[in-house]
């Protein structure tokens, strides 16, 4: 009897969370049933990456700001040599000496920006090297400007400030995420790949929710805004009086 019991509990807890098996799961056709999924997925994570270290770095008990930089479309693959054409792997490769910790990983080909990927990167640099976790700092520009509005609105609590150029992104995450995070943001006037709206529509987002957040437009610039903001110091000074509430 008690045998008998147990078989028929069992029987009504799996029709009650729909783990019936048969073509219709226990379901009667013709009828809508809520259901629950719940699967643990995990996955290897695989970057190049270019890691440069100030050239007083010396580990230790100083702790570092750290800057992360995100490429282009046009620089995805695996030759991280496509990376020095721009932005802060080029001004590395020509001499210029940064006070941050950078880090600068290659998208794959054909591929987006994985942004818990990227978080995944961060975890393990500061792992390794002497980061200061509050003054770390997120840049990008055009599929990076994408991904820079992205991860900063996924990990807001992760970045002191962000400077996203040329991108753009969903404005309602923007204010609701980032009322608390710096923004300076940066597009050309005559930008046809990413329209200048991309840009001045997350800004205002930020603004609204009172935020801080500020548009930088080159009045003669198309897509390539980044020459101009990467090559500008006070792009650094204003990163480094930033930190993390």
């Amino acid at each position: 009897m008690r045998r008998f019991l147990a078989v028929l509990i069992l029987a009504g807890l799996l029709s009650a969370t729909g783990c019936q098996t048969g073509p219709t799961g226990g379901m009667a056709p013709g009828t809508q049933v809520a259901q629950v999924f719940s699967k643990e997925i995990r996955k290897p994570v695989h970057y190049r990456y270019w890691l440069y270290l100030p050239k007083d770095y010396a580990g230790g008990e100083k702790r570092w700001p750290m800057m992360l930089y995100l490429h282009g479309a046009g620089e995805r693959g695996d030759d991280l040599q496509l990376l020095k054409k721009n932005g802060p792997p080029m001004l590395i490769e020509q001499g210029k000496d940064f006070p941050f910790i950078v880090v600068s990983p290659q998208c794959p080909k054909d591929q987006w920006w994985e942004l818990d990927e990227l978080n995944a990167l961060l975890d393990e640099v500061i792992a390794r090297y002497a980061v200061d976790e509050n003054r770390v700092y997120l840049t990008g520009l055009s599929m990076g400007g994408y991904g820079t509005w992205a991860l900063a609105c996924r990990y807001p609590e992760r970045f002191a400030a962000i400077a996203p150029i040329c991108g753009g992104g969903i404005a309602y995450l923007a204010k609701k995420k980032l009322a608390h995070t710096p923004v300076w943001a940066f597009h050309g006037a005559k930008d046809t790949t990413v329209v200048m709206d991309e840009s001045l529509r997350m800004v205002e987002a930020v603004q609204k929710a009172g935020g801080r957040a500020t548009l930088t437009i080159y009045p003669d610039a198309g897509h390539d805004a980044w020459t101009e903001t990467y090559e500008n110091p006070k792009l650094y000074e204003w990163f480094l009086r930033h930190r993390r509430e």
